[in-house]
């Protein structure tokens, strides 16, 4: 009986023992039960959330910046008397730029001035004959009945000869569609002749040129 008392109160000693907790458990948010006594712990979380976003832009851009300016050169006459016109012209890219610059006889006011000049000395026909090369002149002067100069000649005799050497003409091109246009037309002209003239009763034809 003395053992089994014994016993007995060992048992007693052992099941009184207060459990002590084998974990810690720390949390920021929301409860935590934590479960002892030889078995794995387990962690619930009831109420709270963890979020963690990450945003990142990226701009790209393909358009490119304006490129320098190519600086022309700048060309002026130096004098009233120099029939020149300056012109000038640049091109710039994103990598190369060029410019550059010419300076361009003006045939007319040289023309003129000439004629001005010969007119100063008295040379009337070489005045003319100089204004003449300029092919709105030539045609100008033939349609008023007074022909430009010609190898010394001057009126009717110039004229023989203008008709005659037709391809030293200033409006030699233009000279050619006329006569071309006035054959196609004859027929026409010569089947239809114009009504008679009824302020002086005279009848009214077409001249075709010799």
């Amino acid at each position: 009986m003395k053992y089994l008392y014994t016993f007995l109160i060992l048992i007693l000693l052992v099941c009184s023992t207060k459990v002590i907790a084998g974990s810690t458990q720390s949390n920021v948010s929301g409860s935590n039960t934590a479960i002892e006594g030889g078995y794995e712990s387990s962690t619930t979380y009831e109420s709270g959330s963890s979020s963690s976003s990450t945003t990142s832009n990226s701009t790209t851009s393909n358009i490119k910046s304006s490129p320098p300016t190519a600086g022309a050169p700048s060309y002026n006459s130096m004098t009233q008397d120099v029939c020149a016109v300056g012109a000038s012209a640049g091109l710039q890219t994103f990598g190369v730029g060029i410019s550059g610059g010419k300076h361009f006889i003006d045939k007319n006011c040289e023309r003129l001035k000439l004629a001005r000049i010969l007119n100063d000395f008295g040379m009337k026909v070489a005045a003319v004959a100089i204004l003449c090369q300029d092919e709105r002149v030539f045609e100008s002067m033939i349609q008023a009945g007074t022909p430009c100069p010609i190898d010394g000649k001057i009126g009717a005799q110039a004229l023989k000869l203008w008709e005659k050497y037709d391809f030293e003409r200033p409006d030699y091109k233009a000279y050619v569609q006329r006569m071309k246009k006035r054959k196609k037309v004859e027929p026409i002209i010569k089947s239809n002749p114009l009504p008679a003239d009824t302020s002086t009763n005279k009848k009214v034809s077409w001249t075709t040129p010799k």
